[in-house]
């Protein structure tokens, strides 16, 4: 207990509050320093520029609490960078990281999240317990003394000039350097405010491009049938198809059709989804991007020719011209939409048979777009067990560890792609693995429904027990703060009973113990020991007053 004094002494210090919201301030431009390859006075200029600028801004008032909770956007990105660098291990900082935040659909970006929990949890670990303590510096109104904030402003100012400095010397000696791509959290910002700008006018699309036409016309005669099918795949490398010569036999169905032709020339324009899709489907490059704002797809095109077209994709509505795209065809279904369960994970072969009862209506012009879901990860997801080709293929944990097994994966989901192109996959084989071991085990044996437990109920009824409990029990109370530790206690011990009855568990990797459940067990197990130690010494010092 006296170490827990000691430290909670020196954390109610505001000058060390003061140091340690800093710390915490420049600790992504550290790490940085590791991780990006450019010249020592580059990353000299990309520490001591930001620290004096966060140094400088902490100065401005004489609550350090409420200058780190204004900076909390700058604490955002700074949480938002350790997660990409824990990922790319690189910072990849461009406006498209900021757009594929409003454009990835939730499914996408939960599938990666569970893959990120050490990323998260350092994050959690860095800033929540700051934040809380700039929160109670907040709200107790602790202030620094006049006389440390002019001192700490002028050595402010000081690094500042020094920063100016440095940032010369990485212009003079790295002609490659430039403030809004190399420094952060200058490139943030920036990267922010252009992706502001190109998400209004995407949604102004409509009125932009609304008289645009290609004044397209066919080029057969009326009576000849055409049917075209244009596949749109997503993240499958075609350095991991063996039709471009990969040493893996991940194409056994197409190598088997005549006249496939592979392009091996061909390179995308970039690497997100919400760019290169609409690069793919209009005559938009990467050098005049910005003109679709103005323009239509290549089904508009289709369409003005005589075409009936559709528009099939596995993939959830993210706002942007893959939507709008999408939905200049004659038919569009997004078939992730077509499901209330945010879950739901439909097999990219799905879409053929929405392009059998297409090719049913017997039009003699007809255009098909299929967007798949491809090879997303986590890459043990895009395929049955009954596909699983190259083994092994678990577990799938984003670790340089699991390389071999992740390639296996991912292979094997190439394959699995193969066979939806080839349409040669088997029947039995399709939405197979849509339902877990735990999953199944709540299925009502002579029902085709899922029983589950409403644990939202659940939760909100017992929130309400400990409302009330809290009412009661306050009265009772020994010592400050009391109330409060009852509350976690009580949340937690619910907690832990609720996310026992879920079939959705969040499982840490190799142990397979849910993570909810850890953590509520912690909150109870810790909250009782405070209660217990706080009204030991509550009873003590009550006692040593009664005897004076």
């Amino acid at each position: 207990m006296k170490l827990f004094k000691n430290i909670k002494k020196w954390l109610e210090n505001q000058e060390h509050l003061f140091y340690l919201f800093l710390l915490i301030l420049i600790v992504p431009n550290i790490i940085l320093c590791f991780t990006e390859p450019m010249p020592v006075v580059a990353k000299v200029c990309n520490v001591l520029l930001p620290f004096a600028f966060y140094y400088l801004l902490m100065t401005l008032s004489r609550n350090c609490g409420k200058m780190f909770w204004i900076l909390f956007l700058f604490i955002f990105f700074g949480a938002f960078q350790i997660v990409l660098l824990y990922l790319f291990g690189q910072s990849i900082i461009a406006v498209d990281m900021f757009l594929n935040l409003v454009t990835t659909n939730s499914s996408e970006a939960m599938e990666l999240l569970d893959n990120l929990v050490p990323a998260l949890v350092s994050v959690i670990i860095l800033y929540i317990p700051a934040l809380i303590l700039a929160a109670i510096s907040i709200i107790k109104k602790r202030k620094l003394s006049p006389e440390f904030i002019r001192r700490e402003r002028k050595k402010a100012w000081i690094a500042l000039l020094i920063g100016f400095i440095s940032l010369g010397a990485a212009y003079g000696l790295d002609k490659r350097y430039e403030l809004k791509s190399d420094l952060y959290p200058a490139n943030v910002c920036y990267n922010v405010a252009l992706a502001f700008q190109r998400n209004a006018q995407t949604r102004t699309y409509h009125r932009t491009s609304e008289n645009f036409t290609f004044n397209a016309q066919p080029s057969h005669p009326e009576d000849r049938r055409e049917i075209y099918i244009m596949v749109v795949g997503e993240t499958s490398r075609a350095l991991n198809w063996s039709l471009y010569d990969y040493d893996r036999d991940t194409n056994p169905e197409l190598s088997k059709i005549e006249g496939v032709t592979s392009f091996c020339h061909v390179l995308t324009e970039s690497n997100t989804t919400h760019k290169s899709v609409p690069m793919l489907l209009s005559p938009v490059s990467a050098q005049n991007f910005d003109s679709i704002y103005y323009r239509k797809s290549i089904i508009t095109a289709f369409k003005e020719a005589g075409f009936q077209t559709a528009f099939f994709s596995n993939q959830r509505y993210n706002h942007s011209f893959i939507d709008f795209f999408g939905m200049e065809a004659d038919t569009y279904d997004f078939i992730k939409e077509d499901s209330q369960d945010s879950q739901y994970n439909p097999s990219d072969d799905d879409l053929l048979m929405l392009v059998e009862k297409e090719l049913e209506k017997g039009n003699r012009k007809q255009l098909i777009v299929l967007h798949t879901y491809g090879s997303h990860f986590n890459y043990r997801e895009r395929y049955p067990e009954t596909a699983a080709f190259f083994l092994p293929d678990f577990p799938v944990d984003a670790e340089v560890k699991y390389k071999d097994n992740l390639m296996n994966a991912y292979d094997n989901s190439i394959r699995y792609t193969d066979n939806f192109l080839a349409m040669r996959l088997p029947i039995e084989a399709v939405r197979s693995r849509d339902i877990s071991e735990n999953v199944a085990a709540h299925i009502v044996e002579g029902t085709n429904y899922i029983q589950v437990h409403p644990t939202f109920l659940y939760e909100s009824l017992w929130n309400l027990m400990i409302l009330i409990l809290m009412l009661v029990y306050r009265k009772h109370k020994k010592f400050e703060g009391e109330i409060c530790l009852l509350y976690f206690g009580g949340y937690g011990l619910g907690r832990f009973w609720i996310e026992s009855l879920r079939t959705d568990q969040l499982l840490l990797p190799k142990v397979g113990l849910p993570v909810s459940q850890l953590l509520a067990g912690t909150i109870v197990i810790v909250s009782a020991i405070l209660i217990i130690t706080g009204r030991k010494k509550a009873a003590r010092i009550k006692s040593t007053e009664s005897n004076q």
